[in-house]
């Protein structure tokens, strides 16, 4: 039976409290065997830093990922551009995180913490600096590329790191703070920009980004340590070059759908690029599936043989469509239909972002204690409720209605984000680490992207008459249809033991034998 850990009374932040933890003793290669000792499961001080550092990168690339919605409408005008292209600095923002992340395993094999960290935030520091300075429409959009390329690799650097570092006992507390990363990040990026438009340029938004980044490259620079041992994978060019179609016409095809074409048919370029999408999305699974016997695919498909792995990453890619769709649609719904100025907007969405970051760690606790299930259940129907309200949004909805529904669905994305990463991750075995988060990571993109592209399609179709609320209403309605699909792969979470990961490494083992 399991020992209970001594609680600690330090400070009610839980990676404060693992700092000051006197009994932080722990060697990382412990860790990676699952030890089912949990009172002697704590992080070292250096562990902490190492993790605290990639946490404060992620933390900042991922408010950059949605800085620019709520200035979208500014930017029509600025660089005189139409709606649907302007689309494309969030859009291809998020379709060359898709296209990068595949890589990353392979990156993350061959480069130590250090290189991977230090060249993922020159990557995002190059494209901050680009951006802010860029004289139009095209330069901007080549500065959002480069910026995603450095985001990428962020994120899978995160997860592989702390798959290596924290026990399985320890890390929902753990990926409660990794919540605040990759969703409060996300949610808070439109107060930032509302505020800095209401009283700046928008150039200001990447200039504001930019110290806060170099000080994170200095502090990591300076305390990062290297986790790990370097691989010896090779990459697989037509792999990556199979992602670009696979990925990219996928997203690509479901952004044209509410273009309108100059009959009265269906958009045939949107049809196809749905179907090279989907086509070579097809050849690169087969290709990974060859380069398996040899042990030397882009990403180990292995990853989805565990059942969990898989429910878990459905789930969060619904969840991302709910967030990303919702951050994207519901400024235009303000701002367009309500009249609501930009930074308003931005206070109105700092609710949910706040009770995202407070209820992240909570969340966390609560999942090492009694499991993923109540969770993930109470996450779902609480997304269900409250995209079925926003599909009722009418012209003349108040204001702190909109308020209270969007805290209750940040409060259910919450719910939802820390059990499914961690349930998903716990059961593989550290030759999938690298693989798996960036599998994760991949998929989360591709529907955060894809997501986000359908629902401002149906949105544009719906409201071509000019009619913005009914296009509010139908895309809403499509978001409320697919987060009922999440409240079924929640229904199937469960308890990952720490045992668990042992018995599938061996499985691996035999399977790669």
């Amino acid at each position: 039976m399991r020992g209970r850990p001594r609680r600690l009374r330090t400070c009610s932040f839980p990676v404060v409290r693992l700092i000051l933890s006197k009994d932080t003793a722990i060697d990382p290669a412990a860790s990676t065997q699952h030890s089912t000792n949990s009172s002697a499961e704590k992080l070292s001080p250096k562990s902490v830093i190492v993790i605290g550092t990639l946490l404060a990168a992620t933390f900042v690339v991922f408010l950059n990922e949605t800085i620019l919605n709520v200035a979208l409408p500014r930017l029509i005008t600025e660089l005189n551009v139409n709606s649907s292209t302007v689309q494309w600095l969030s859009t291809g923002f998020m379709l060359t995180m898709a296209i990068v992340i595949p890589t990353t395993g392979f990156i993350l094999e061959k480069l130590t913490t250090r290189q991977a960290f230090l060249i993922s935030m020159g990557l995002f520091t190059l494209g901050t600096s680009l951006a802010a300075v860029a004289p139009g429409f095209g330069v901007l959009l080549a500065a959002r590329i480069i910026q995603a390329c450095g985001t990428a690799i962020v994120l899978p650097l995160l997860m592989t790191t702390i798959l290596t570092l924290v026990p399985v006992s320890k890390r929902g507390l753990v990926m409660g703070n990794v919540t605040i990363a990759i969703s409060v990040a996300p949610a808070l990026g439109p107060t930032v920009s509302g505020f800095i438009l209401e009283h700046f340029s928008w150039r200001f938004m990447f200039i504001f980004v930019l110290p806060i980044t170099l000080l994170v490259i200095g502090i990591g620079f300076k305390f990062l340590t290297n986790v790990g041992k370097r691989g010896s994978q090779r990459l697989d060019v037509a792999s990556v070059i199979l992602t670009v179609p696979a990925f990219g016409g996928i997203v690509y095809g479901l952004s044209q759908i509410g273009v309108k074409t100059t009959g009265d048919g269906p958009n045939v370029a949107a049809i196809l690029a749905l179907a090279a999408g989907f086509s070579a999305m097809a050849l690169f699974v087969n290709r990974q599936l060859k380069l398996q016997r040899s042990n030397a695919p882009l990403l180990d498909l292995r990853a989805f043989t565990y059942k969990l792995f898989t429910i878990s990453t459905l789930l969060l890619m619904v969840a991302m469509m709910a967030l990303f769709g919702g951050v994207l649609l519901l400024p235009i719904y303000l701002q367009s239909v309500l009249d609501v100025s930009a930074q308003q907007t931005g206070l109105i969405l700092l609710p949910g972002g706040l009770v995202m970051g407070i209820t992240g760690p909570i969340v966390g606790r609560l999942f090492d204690k009694i499991g993923p299930l109540p969770l993930t259940l109470t996450g779902a129907l609480l997304m269900v409720l409250c995209l079925f309200q926003y599909s009722q949004l009418t012209a003349h909805t108040p204001v702190w209605w909109i308020v209270v529904v969007q805290t209750t669905l940040s409060l259910g994305l919450a719910m939802l984000f820390t059990p499914a990463i961690t349930t998903g991750l716990n059961p593989l075995p550290p030759k999938l680490y690298t693989h798996g988060s960036a599998i994760m990571s991949t998929l989360q993109q591709v529907a955060g992207a894809a997501g986000t592209a359908l629902l401002v399609s149906i949105f544009a179709l719906v409201s071509a008459n000019g009619d913005l609320v009914a296009g509010m209403r139908a895309a809403f309605s499509t978001a409320t249809l697919m987060a009922l699909i999440a409240l079924v792969l929640a229904a199937l979470m469960r308890r990952t033991l720490p045992s668990d990961a042992g018995q599938d490494q061996e499985s691996v083992k035999q399977e790669s034998a």
